[in-house]
């Protein structure tokens, strides 16, 4: 069978072929389940793309989708694409303390893309009424419950495999987040190539068929391209957990994989460390986690300690070494670039830091100072990666420059503006790394760079080192420069789990014996202080911008009244705009 040109062409295929258990298993947090087939996925967005076509939104419309994980999410994600309209899946507000901040940035997004309509769910709709304050889509704010028609759409749109499928936003950890545009051809293309890397390792059994489990925000494209993708392209199950059921109870993921006899599920490397640091052994009774056999670990910086930690914390639960798979990609790349391994334990550089510094990768001697970094493997089939120099140049192995890749899965473009980092087929990521033996090892952000005496170092080198150190929230330290009148000063900005004497000390201390920088600045913040990303990430530089301009500070505290007043002022404002 020839594949699917288009998400759409792979929807219908999968709800024609109804295997028995394939589909979206959505699981809460008393780990009930609630089951669609593919035909039903379909049945449903046809009747929401009949729902949307009835609210005027058509052909070329772009509609705003602030939904959480739930059947909603693809009713009208797929709606759209049906109606002809491109969807934006955009991330909904769960972080109530920070809502002033949060409706700030979604109205950017929104006006980005020039939405037609924004949709969301009753759940996230109780507060969303305040973003009408900040912009007026022509077809307004609609509640994703009543588009459901009582009919589907009897003429859906057929796109073609170069037409765009969705838009969605980078991470936005340096600049502000960028609509990034991507094709019906592109998505497919990633999806295919991380079902070919775990069916290359691992062939499909047809007794134990491959399923996932994720967590991830379908805003995200770790979550939708990487996890529900190539579940709807194959097609097989995929198991969704809600974002903020995992960070309250970690558990539940692991739960979940045992449960469902999963063999892939991706997370960013703060969720592994998450788990080691949250789950009781008592909350793992009965737990297997032999059949995971791919753990993909990307979407941020990678920490040797805590792969390492969580491959011995849950070994005993059947984990197996060679499941966690160290991975490299970007949204602009609709994901995947470079995969370690499936079948091999994950593995690591040791190297010599004053060499890093001066943008060449050395071994480290032996008992000498060392920096440790995660090797992510060589590119993906159909994909090039290029280390170049300031002049555009490719660099020899070992040498430091910007990470340039090329593939089959590239963005058309941002939407609606110039796209500079896309020249002759090839994408500047905007990182900074290295090639070893034909595999690429990531050392930084381009724009995160601190430059001191200069010495290039890299901010993750000493946000790692004060992770050991007793009270600090692992993975919630920022590292930045900054250039005042007496010359370059590093700041080192810590979160912490709780307030203790000499804990700032502490943290120099770790940072000069890991590095050999004496930071500055240390600045022991309350827990939730430094800004992130929708997706999690830190943001450096938005942390130090607040911290000059003397707005850093943690969020509001969420009681009952201040929830049930953002609430007034979301149906109030939803009054006074229709």
């Amino acid at each position: 069978m020839s594949p699917s040109p288009t998400l759409l062409a792979a929807l219908d295929r999968a709800a024609a072929l109804d295997r028995p258990g394939a589909g979206l298993r959505f699981l809460d947090r008393r780990e009930a389940l609630t089951a669609l087939s593919w035909a039903e996925v379909r049945g449903r967005a046809l009747r929401a793309a009949a729902g949307l076509r009835a609210k005027g939104i058509g052909d070329g419309d772009r509609v705003a989708l602030i939904l959480t994980t739930g059947p909603a999410f693809f009713d009208l994600f797929f709606g759209c694409q049906l109606a002809g309209a491109l969807p934006v899946p955009l991330y909904p507000p769960v972080r109530l303390g920070r809502l002033d901040e949060y409706f700030a940035r979604t109205a950017a997004m929104v006006r980005a893309v020039s939405a037609a309509a924004v949709v969301t769910d009753a759940r996230a709709g109780k507060v969303l009424g305040r973003l009408l304050e900040q912009v007026r889509p022509r077809a307004g704010l609609l509640q994703a419950e009543a588009l459901l028609a009582p009919e589907p759409l009897a003429r859906p749109a057929s796109p073609g495999p170069d037409d765009l499928a969705m838009v969605q936003f980078s991470s936005g950890t340096t600049v502000d987040p960028k609509p990034v545009a991507l094709s019906h051809a592109a998505c497919l293309a990633n999806a295919r190539a991380v079902q070919d890397a775990l069916l290359t390792a691992f062939p499909d059994d047809p007794a134990h068929p491959h399923r996932g489990v994720s967590w991830l925000p379908l805003y995200h494209d770790m979550g939708l391209i990487g996890g529900v993708f190539p579940a709807l392209d194959r097609p097989s199950s995929i198991s969704l957990l809600q974002p903020e059921d995992f960070l309250a109870r970690p558990a539940l993921w692991l739960r979940a994989i045992s449960r469902e006899g999963a063999t892939i599920s991706p997370a960013p490397d703060f969720a592994y460390a998450l788990c080691v640091e949250r789950i009781r052994d008592e909350e793992l009774d009965g737990v297997d986690l032999s059949r995971w056999v791919a753990a993909l670990d990307g979407a941020e910086p990678i920490a040797p300690r805590t792969l390492r930690a969580f491959r011995d914390r849950f070994a005993r639960w059947g984990l197996r070494p060679s499941a966690l798979t160290p991975v490299y990609g970007l949204s602009e790349a609709a994901l995947a670039v470079t995969f370690s391994p499936m079948d091999q334990p994950f593995r690591t550089l040791r190297l010599d830091p004053a060499a890093l510094s001066r943008g060449s990768a050395v071994l480290a001697d032996r008992d000498a100072p060392t920096t440790e970094l995660v090797r992510l493997g060589p590119p993906l089939p159909g994909f090039e990666v290029e280390v170049r120099g300031l002049d555009g140049a490719p660099l020899p192995a070992g040498a430091i420059g910007r990470v340039w890749a090329a593939g089959p899965s590239l963005m058309a473009g941002y939407l609606d503006r110039p796209s500079p980092s896309l020249q002759g087929g090839w994408l500047d990521t905007g990182d900074l790394g290295f090639l070893w033996d034909g595999e690429l090892v990531i050392t930084g952000r381009a724009k995160d760079l601190i430059i001191l005496r200069g010495q290039n170092h890299a901010p993750q080198e000493l946000e790692r080192a004060v992770d050991a150190v007793d009270g600090v929230r692992t993975g919630c330290a920022v590292a930045v420069g900054e250039v005042g009148p007496e010359g370059e000063r590093v700041l080192l900005l810590v979160e912490a789990r709780e307030a203790r004497p000499g804990l700032a000390e502490a943290c120099r201390d770790a940072v000069r014996a890991a590095t050999g920088v004496d930071p500055d600045l240390v600045l022991v913040l309350e827990p939730g202080t430094l800004p992130r990303t929708s997706s999690g990430k830190l943001r450096r530089g938005e942390a130090l911008r607040q911290l000059q301009a003397g707005e850093l500070r943690p969020p509001e505290a969420v009681t009952a009244w201040s929830l049930a007043g953002a609430m007034a002022r979301s149906w109030a404002a939803r009054w006074r705009h229709g």
